[in-house]
């Protein structure tokens, strides 16, 4: 039987993994971090004002691992806080590297207008608590060097820990304080931005009706 810290299940990135695409960073600790993700997230979707008309967010990693927990944590308070969203990923049915594949066949049945994916993100020392928000599919399992398909039209990752050596035991032994105040952050950032999102095309919708 396989421990609950079994490998299987990570999928954090490495920072500097994923493709460029940089829209904004900030710091957790920022008091205007949540309205600052929101503005990344509407910064990037303005050329595309239908993508929030059917949006999902996929949390990818695993309760089995607190670094790796970011995720799980930010979908169970979407899942709370914004049930308008279709949610992939939480505490009780988290989305990680054995099931990913089998989530992204459901998620495109769902056709949704736009995926955001979210990740947890290993990194140099001085970026451990940033929140970094690009466009362009996330590329899960990095971090740990794992293989796993691309997910997203575009990605926020937390920076929970230090990388470069022993990743998985690195992950295992973060922090869980960090861990949920990031994961609160990121998801009130994105229930800030699928409101204001709903606002403006509510109002574009009244304009041309």
């Amino acid at each position: 039987m396989k421990s609950r810290a079994s490998g299987n299940h990570a999928s954090a990135l490495r920072e500097g993994a994923a493709e460029d695409g940089l829209v904004g960073r900030v710091h957790y600790r920022d008091p205007q971090a949540a309205w600052q993700l929101a503005d990344y997230l509407l910064r990037l979707l303005e050329p595309h004002p239908g993508a929030w008309e059917q949006p999902a967010v996929v949390c990818i990693g695993t309760d089995r691992s607190t670094g790796d927990a970011l995720g799980p944590l930010v979908g169970s308070q979407l899942a709370r806080l914004a049930p308008q969203l279709r949610v992939y990923g939480t505490l009780d049915e988290p989305v990680h590297a054995t099931n990913l594949a089998e989530t992204l066949v459901r998620l495109a049945r769902a056709s949704p207008t736009f995926v955001l994916a979210i990740d947890a993100c290993l990194g140099r020392a001085e970026n451990v608590g940033s929140l970094t928000v690009r466009s362009g599919p996330l590329r899960p399992g990095t971090g740990v060097r794992k293989s796993l398909p691309a997910v997203g039209h575009a990605h926020i990752v937390g920076v929970v820990n230090v990388g470069g050596f022993m990743e998985y035991l690195v992950l295992q032994n973060t922090r869980l304080g960090i861990v949920w105040q990031m994961a609160q952050v990121i998801a009130a950032g994105v229930v800030h931005a699928a409101k204001q999102a709903s606002e403006l095309l509510h109002m574009r919708s009244r304009a041309f009706s």
